[in-house]
């Protein structure tokens, strides 16, 4: 039976290549036949690093069939899954992000979750000596996620492993890290042929703060303008967006990667509310500018208040 290896809806740039480097390993390295699937869209950094690296892109599934061998990577959250994960046979889960609970599974599994920036990282040491056996293509899609991840070891949650691994395989590519992450991030900026919904659900989350549930959207990019060009209708589509998702609100901020900070679109008094809760700072407008705040992970959804 195939493995199917899949990440979390709204496939960032890691949740699009740690599938492929998975099934790769479990396919090549380990004998057992894998493929690599996502469930949405990549977005256009992604779509750069597979188009960049050779790969073709992972078939787009919306569910998985009962009973189906799945390793889940990059998320252990049953909210970013396929409704019927808890029917299938999830076998092994890696991820970097806090344990959230909800997935049952048949027999016990392997589960690794570490305190690292990108589930590339944990990969690369889970691998050990068989990572000798990366071919480039691999390769490179490992360094993207892990450049993607910590912003080019911008983001607070970036640790000395993320980094090492990063210019190790770097150096072995011949790959000068700030140009390759330029190109990278040049085509995540990249979002004119996406509409406001879009926008909105493209690197998002949904997270529960007492009985407030929130979308939290997060658009990184080194062209903040041209999105924040857009507030006006982006605020308009979010009662739309949360309406459709079955969400109180959604919030979204724009990082700004080359300044270090984000920008919070203040919509309403809860949003107003949260900013002054969460963050200690005063939304006078629509918008609201964070200083230093760039990890959603790390900054954003662990100090969200109402």
């Amino acid at each position: 039976m195939t493995t199917l290896v899949f990440g979390h809806k709204a496939p960032d740039t890691d949740s699009t290549g740690s599938p492929l480097i998975w099934a790769w390993y479990l396919s090549e390295v380990k004998g057992q036949p894998a493929q690599a699937r996502l469930l949405g869209a990549p977005n256009t950094e992604a779509a750069f690093v597979v188009e960049r690296w050779g790969f073709d892109t992972p078939e787009i599934i919306s569910d998985v069939d009962a009973g189906a061998t799945c390793v889940v990577v990059d998320t252990n959250n049953v909210a970013e899954l396929p409704p019927s994960i808890n029917e299938a046979n999830v076998v092994q889960i890696i991820d970097h992000h806090m344990l959230q609970g909800g997935l049952a599974t048949k027999l016990p599994i392997d589960v690794t979750i570490r305190p690292v920036a990108c589930t590339a990282t944990i990969m690369y040491a889970l691998m050990g000596e068989d990572r000798a056996k990366m071919p480039e293509n691999i390769k490179g899609a490992m360094l993207s996620c892990i450049l993607s991840d910590t912003l080019e070891f911008r983001s607070p949650t970036t640790t000395d492993e993320d980094r090492r691994v990063a210019e190790t395989l770097a150096a072995e590519l011949g790959i000068d890290i700030p140009s390759y992450a330029a190109e990278m991030f040049a085509a995540k900026s990249d979002v004119s042929a996406f509409s406001d919904a879009e926008l909105l659900r493209m690197d998002s989350k949904e997270y529960t703060v007492d009985d407030t549930r929130f979308r939290v959207s997060v658009l990184e990019t080194t062209s903040p303008a041209t999105v924040l060009d857009r507030k006006a209708s982006l605020i308009d589509s979010m009662t739309s967006v949360a309406r459709e998702d079955g969400v109180d609100q959604v919030l979204l901020f724009v990082v700004d990667i080359l300044n270090e900070e984000s920008t919070l679109l203040v919509p309403n008094d809860l949003v107003r509310g949260v900013a002054a809760k969460s963050f200690d700072a005063r939304a006078e407008g629509d918008t609201l500018v964070l200083p230093g705040v760039v990890s959603r992970k790390k900054q954003i959804i662990p100090n969200l208040k109402v």
